[in-house]
């Protein structure tokens, strides 16, 4: 069990870091080649490559300029100059101490860089500049290549720097490959749960009362309709409850007041009646769909919540606000071709029940 909890917790941690780096991914591409390039610093100054030895430093110098542009939100500025400056690199490099020292394969190490943040920061016709930096990228290797193929370095490096050089440069290009693909992948996915997420939204806004979290009625009435026409059981009744002199409540205690009987009122639905699916029809107003119940236990369940909520007051501001209901019960005997015909009948007996005395069960159709 630790140990689970041990595992949980650092992939928790290698995922927030990842996160982290995703959020900040420009910062942190520039932040990396500083630090390659102060590493080349070292190198080249070790091996007395002095032109080379400036030239990292003043990298590193644009690299923090480019950190401080990336900070302030101007990253093109700074995609700019860091592709510039690796293709600087590059040819100098490639001149002082030749091919086979592989530096020319950080120009492959930019190119997913060049398509990342370039699909990101061009739109529309604005993207074939990305073709092109590609296309000049490549032009610069066959360039380096056909020109220094046969040509002695200025500087002859040692065989241990020279792997080191192999080794470093060919470890930025598979990096930047494997590492770009799976920033790419990581927001593609992120974008996919997001997009999951909202849509999940839209569908509860779009069938959920906003107050109650009840289904409205477009949630609530495909629910009868496959009942009706599509369950095997096709028994279940429909209680159309309304609180009684509800316009009253706000008129006395405000409409905060009036939203929290209507929220006390669905939590006394939702104990009194579990598993059943409950609508908020308007206002004061409430359907609820009892399955594979007859007349008689419905109305015996009905019962006691119109007891519940005649006994329960609610609670607000140090003031009892007491409501009933009334409640009109319709059973599905067939005769019912559609869920508003049922729901009708079941309104027109609550209706009657309202002008009746109120606080009733009405379940049967009365003179």
């Amino acid at each position: 069990m630790d140990n689970k909890a041990t595992t949980d917790s650092k992939g928790s941690l290698v995922s927030r870091i990842f996160k982290y780096i995703v959020n900040h991914i420009f910062s942190f591409t520039v932040g990396v080649m500083g630090v390659v390039h102060l590493v080349l610093l070292f190198i080249f100054f070790i091996e007395g490559v002095i032109p080379l030895f400036y030239f990292n430093i003043l990298s590193v110098v644009v690299y923090v300029f480019c950190y401080i542009l990336c900070r302030a939100g101007q990253i093109k500025p700074a995609y700019f100059s860091l592709i510039l400056e690796v293709t600087f690199y590059t040819v100098l490099s490639t001149h002082f101490v030749g091919l086979r020292c592989g530096t020319y394969c950080f120009l492959f190490s930019i190119v997913p860089i060049i398509i990342f943040f370039g699909c990101t920061l061009f739109k529309g016709k604005q993207r074939w500049s990305v073709v092109l930096m590609l296309a000049l990228n490549f032009a610069t290797f066959i360039a380096l290549y056909l020109r220094y193929f046969s040509v002695p370095p200025v500087y002859q490096v040692s065989s241990l720097t020279m792997i080191i050089l192999v080794l470093l440069s060919a470890f930025a290009m598979v990096f930047s490959t494997m590492f770009y693909n799976a920033v790419y992948i990581y927001m593609a996915e992120n974008r996919v749960i997001t997009l999951e997420e909202k849509n999940k939204k839209l569908s509860a806004d779009a069938s959920e009362d906003a107050l109650t979290s009840l289904l409205n009625r477009r949630g609530f009435l495909p629910l009868v309709d496959s009942l009706m026409h599509h369950a095997a059981d096709k028994q279940f009744c429909v209680a159309f409850c309304d609180l009684d002199d509800f316009k009253r409540v706000n008129d006395s205690y405000g409409h905060e007041a009036g939203d929290e009987v209507l929220k006390h009122a669905t939590l006394m639905i939702r104990e009194e009646l579990p598993g059943c699916d409950i609508c908020r029809w308007g206002g004061e107003e409430f359907v609820i769909l009892l399955k594979s119940s007859n007349l008689a236990s419905a109305r015996s369940r009905v019962e006691r919540l119109r007891k519940t909520v005649e006994s329960n007051p609610t609670l607000f501001v140090n003031k009892k606000i007491f409501v009933t209901t009334t409640i009109g019960l319709a059973e599905n005997d067939g005769t019912y071709n559609t869920p508003e015909e049922i729901i009708k009948k079941a309104d027109e007996r609550m209706y009657y029940g309202k002008q009746h005395g109120k606080n009733v069960v009405i379940s049967e159709d009365r003179e």
